[in-house]
């Protein structure tokens, strides 16, 4: 089989022509990327909450055992 480099002229490949890519798909820029964004987006937000969480509940503890230790 031969393959041609041309991405839009596909030779060999079975189908007819490929569709062609705008600018910014060739990139990897395409319209899937802002879900891919927003997925990132969502994941950090949630790490973040945990870690303030977490902290909350460390200062939390700290301050308990500074309180009994005064007492």
């Amino acid at each position: 089989m031969t393959d041609s480099k041309n991405i839009n002229n596909p030779v060999g490949q079975g189908g007819g022509q490929r569709k062609k890519l705008s600018r910014a798909e060739r990139q990897n820029n395409g319209p899937h990327r802002n879900l891919d964004r927003q997925g990132a987006a969502d994941r950090k937000a949630e790490l973040v909450r945990k870690m303030r969480e977490k902290a909350r509940a460390a200062e939390d503890a700290g301050q308990a055992s500074d309180g009994t230790a005064r007492s």
